[in-house]
């Protein structure tokens, strides 16, 4: 392997990961109605295809992202890869609902091992500058596959059926596998390994369990149906058990260091409310586009493909913004920009022309891979290297939950009846998002890019001890 290639493997590696979940969830859609006929299964057994990933996922995700810090992002990224994909290819020669059902828990496992890795091999080999940039790369990424998995799914399940979509995992798989196992990261200088607080872990993976799981209910159900109230009540219960036990523990699941750190826990807040704001709309605005505008499904795809197109284009161009002005500015625009886009979206009616709803979800895709880019690389960037994997995973569990919660929202406001009142309450949810955004660092000196001689206010500490990034050997 050339020294080249050597030093953007790590980055190839994450960005494929990163592809693969995303184009897991998105194909999926398109081959549910094929799996539900073939497998005669019912409503209620095709969602749970969906929401028994979801819930694995997000319970397991910190989780995973300690283990990963305890024992190797790599050995975690290789492992999730390997899992993910042997899973993939057991629901392809799935015989029944049941076993789909069963593999996609199993999935959405592997998936948590995978997921907070492909940020923590990043985060442990680029230095500040070339972290945005790879950040920027991986969400790009992210949004090719997110916006080609419904084409790529329709053609499969045309001409080859639904099992297509899982068999297309497998050889992708493989290859990043092979990529991965050429990869070698710095050693990194740790501590002596910490125990898992196995209670706090217990307790976070049910509170976030039944969490999303009762958000998955609410389209079908409302939040006030008694499977909603009492699952949101026991996860309320579970959190309020969780922060005592947080408090109380030596060596907790979520490390104080990172609890404590404005610029991650904004962030995070950020991307909760912003990828909430986003998925709610697209789901709102597939009831606008077709059944108020008329418009058929390839016509409403080709309005919604500028969102993705600008989401491409717009990462490498938010990494220059966010080196340039910082993380607070670049995350104020990104989120207003996203607010117009969506406030814009509830202006339509059925007199009006089409034509402005593309460039409605062009603002929007900008806005969002401002966002995106400028809260992940504040994240991983500010989280010191023997937490890169908590950080990841408490980053990935945002971004899976606020889908999740944005879908709940658009559908007890009223998405399918009143598409504009839906869209205009989404938009005050993300706008929600500038007050998390005014808290980032305000300049390009503050986090990523900070190289001060002493350490300020808001940085992260262990023990009462401030902790910094590290550069590795050789700046890389």
């Amino acid at each position: 392997m050339t020294g080249r290639l050597r030093r953007c493997a790590p980055l190839l590696v994450s960005a494929a990961g990163a592809m693969i979940v995303a184009l897991d969830g998105t194909v999926l859609l398109v081959a549910q109605p094929g799996l539900q006929r073939a497998l005669a299964a019912g409503p209620a057994q095709v969602q749970w295809t969906s929401t028994g990933y979801l819930v694995a996922v997000a319970a397991l995700l910190v989780l995973a992202g300690r283990l990963g810090d305890r024992y190797g992002h790599l050995r975690l990224l290789r492992t999730g890869l390997l899992g993910f994909g042997a899973a993939s290819a057991g629901i392809a020669l799935a015989p029944s609902v049941g076993w789909v059902i069963a593999l996609r828990v199993v999935q959405g496992l592997f998936g948590a091992l995978l997921q907070p890795a492909t940020l923590a091999v990043l985060r442990s080999v680029y230095p500040d500058r070339e972290l945005r940039r790879a950040v920027a790369v991986r969400t790009g990424a992210i949004a090719v596959a997110a916006g080609s998995g419904p084409v790529l799914g329709g053609v499969l399940v045309a001409h080859f059926g639904w099992r297509a979509v899982f068999w297309l995992n497998v050889p992708v798989v493989l290859a990043a596998v092979l990529l991965a196992l050429a990869v070698r990261l710095p050693a990194p200088e740790r501590p002596a390994p910490q125990p898992l607080d196995l209670t706090g872990a217990v307790l976070l993976a049910g509170t976030l369990a039944l969490f999303v799981h009762a958000l998955a209910g609410v389209p079908a159900h409302g939040w006030t149906a008694a499977p909603a109230l009492l699952e949101l009540s026991g996860a309320a219960a579970l959190a309020a058990a969780l922060v005592v036990s947080q408090r109380r523990a030596a060596h907790p699941i979520v490390p104080s260091a990172v609890t404590r750190s404005v610029p991650v826990t904004a962030s995070m807040t950020l991307l909760l409310l912003t990828t909430a704001g986003l998925f709610g709309s697209l789901f709102t605005a597939t009831f606008l586009l077709q059944g108020v505008l008329g418009l058929d499904p390839l016509a409403t795809g080709l309005r919604v493909l500028p969102l993705t197109v600008l989401m491409v284009l717009g990462s490498p161009l938010a990494s220059a913004a966010l080196g340039r002005w910082g993380p607070r500015p670049t995350a104020v625009t990104g989120t207003l920009l996203v607010v117009l886009g969506v406030a814009g979206l509830a202006r339509l009616s059925a007199s009006d022309a089409v034509g402005p709803a593309g460039a409605f979800f062009a603002l929007i895709g900008a806005g969002f891979a401002a966002v995106m880019v400028t809260a992940t690389g504040t994240v991983v960037g500010d989280a010191p290297p023997e937490y890169a994997g908590a950080v990841g995973g408490l980053k990935q569990t945002a971004t899976n939950i606020g889908p999740t919660l944005g879908i709940a929202v658009a559908t007890s406001v009223g998405a399918a009846a009143s598409a504009g009142p839906t869209l205009l309450a989404l938009a005050a949810i993300t706008a929600l998002g500038l007050l998390p955004a005014a808290l980032l660092p305000g300049n390009r000196t503050s986090g990523m890019s900070r190289r001060r001689p002493g350490p300020g206010p808001g940085a992260l500490r262990v023990d009462g001890r401030p902790v910094r990034p590290r550069r590795t050997r050789d700046g890389v």
